[in-house]
Parts: structure tokens; sequence; C-alpha cells
């Protein structure tokens, strides 16, 4: 009898500060609408939590277009965070969610410390969401246009503030575009967040120098895809090191083995972003090859995988 045949199914759950997830993947922010709209491709109750796009106090547009454009291993984005607004979100989007039994977690944003705690006190009362993802990579409108997440006393005010009016696990996403993730990491765990998601997209831009034109009408976007993960998966791994709450990882992940990285640095889970506007699929495909890693290596529960580089 083969080794394999030999080992029972593995277990892929994992704990995110209570909330069980039957595996570690699920999609990242802004790459799988709300949910709904990837399910004619992919099984929902395959992944361990649906996670929607970012919603805000009213209804945003997004930037002027163009604004995508492709490079070397990866792609730039100026979509500009639009979504349809928290009270279409109740009316258009939630009764669906309402339907699944995989967890959901609702991605936020505000350009406001007000905006952001009006947007928590509604996500608060809806059952059907299972915790939210804070977004602090925006601009603070009434300050200047500093971005929240790059000053640890900013980040930590909005993130004290969600926490206070909050009843779910708070998620709280980070820049990669700051000195040291380390320090804003610490500092809203301090502020009361449960769990860190890192990393966001790193800015860049892209010319075109046929036209002598900028790519994206915005100018900058975000960079992700595969350039990004050697990066990302640094900054995981130092967070990781500094915090004592989980951490989602984030960052170029196509493949089960880029997902199994990140959780041998320690990510209690990971998203999966531009993969899946390449393949929608590919969540379902990461899924499987992680059970399959785990089968062929003898490991029964993939916590025992979660942090064991040796070092």
């Amino acid at each position: 009898m083969s080794k394999m045949a030999k080992i029972k199914k593995p277990s892929l759950a994992v704990d995110l500060a209570g909330l069980q997830l039957r595996n570690p993947v699920m999609p990242a922010s802004g790459t799988f609408g709300y949910g709904q709209e990837f399910a004619p491709y992919l099984d929902l109750e395959q992944i361990g939590a649906v996670m929607t796009k970012g919603i805000s106090l009213r209804p945003k547009a997004g930037n002027p277009t163009p604004r995508i454009a492709e490079t070397a291993s990866g792609m730039l984005n100026a979509i500009g965070l639009q979504n349809v607004g928290i009270d279409l979100f109740i009316r258009d989007k939630v009764p669906y969610l309402e339907t699944l039994t995989t967890p959901v977690i609702v991605n936020f944003f505000g350009n406001s410390l007000d905006e952001y705690i009006k947007v928590a006190k509604r996500l608060s009362e809806l059952p059907a969401v299972d915790a939210v993802e804070l977004n602090i990579s925006c601009p603070n409108v009434k300050q200047g246009g500093i971005v929240f997440g790059t000053e640890p006393g900013a980040a930590a005010e909005v993130v004290s503030s969600v926490r206070r009016c909050l009843n779910k696990p708070l998620i709280v996403k980070l820049t990669p575009n700051v000195t040291d993730i380390t320090v804003m990491a610490r500092a809203v765990e301090d502020a009361g967040a449960d769990v860190i998601s890192c990393v966001n997209t790193l800015t860049g831009m892209a010319v075109d120098i046929h036209k002598r034109r900028l790519h994206l009408a915005n100018g900058t976007g975000g960079l992700s895809g595969p350039a990004i993960k050697p990066v990302a998966l640094r900054m995981v791994y130092q967070v990781v090191q500094a915090v004592e709450i989980p951490v989602i990882g984030i960052g170029g992940i196509m493949t089960a083995e880029d997902a199994l990285e990140f959780l041998l640095v320690g990510a209690q889970a990971v998203q999966v972003g531009t993969a899946n506007l390449v393949n929608p699929g590919a969540m379902a495909d990461i899924v499987t090859g992680i059970e399959t890693f785990c089968r062929n290596q003898g490991i029964e529960d993939i916590n025992d995988w979660i942090g064991s580089l040796d070092q």
C-alpha cells in the first residue's frame, strides 16, 4: 500500500479569531465582485470564505478609464473602489449571501472616520456577515488626504473606533506602501484588530512609449500578481513575527505552492486576487493542490504546516 493511501483525508480547517473556515483559501477583495458573479464558475462551498469588494457609505463610480494595465508578471489597477454603497449592498447583494454556508467577509472603507463608523454599524447588524475586513488604504479627506494606513496614529484611531461599534471579528488590511509594516501591524493590533491581512497592492505606474502617455488615466495604480509575491511574503513573515493575532497572507498567490509558502511562514490563511481574473476556478485548484500536498507529505492537519518554517 502506498504512503498516500495510508494517509486519511487531511484536515484543512483553520480558525481566524473564532471564525471557523473549512480551508484557508479565500478571495482578495476587489477581485471577486460580491460573490455571486463567480458562482457560475466556482462552487463557493469549496473555499474557506467569500470576500466582497469594498463597500462604502455611498455608491462610488470609481476612476475614469483606462484603469487596468497589464504588466510583466502582474497588473496595475486604478479601479477606484467602485461599489454600490451600503444601502444597495444590503438590498441587492445580501439576499444571495444569506444563502451561503461559506462564511462571508465584507470589506469596507471610508474617506473619513465618520464614514468608517457609519458603515461598520450597518454591517454589524447583518446576520449574513460573519466578519469584516477594514481597508485603511484610503485617504482621510478631512485630514489633508493622508492615507489612514500609512500613519500609526490614524490607523489606530480608525481601528479602535470601528472596534467599539462592531460585534463581529475585525480583520484589518494593511498597505505595503510604508517604511516599516510591523509598526502599522502593532498599532492596529493594540487598537483592537482581531486579524491582520497583508498586503494590499504596491503603488506603481506604466507608460506607453508610442503614445507618450500614461497607461492609466489615474496616473498610478496598484500593482498585483506574481511580481509582488517575494515582497508580500517578506512582509507577511515580518508581521507574523511582530504580532500575536492571526495573519492572512496576500500577494501574487497563483498556485497551491504559492499559498503553502505563505502558510509556512506563519499566515493562518491566504487571499487569492489576480489569479481569479486569469482563472475563475483558481481557488478551487489551490485548495485541491494544498490537499494533495498534505497527503503526499503525510500532513494530517494543515495547522501542523502553518508556521513550521525551519529557522
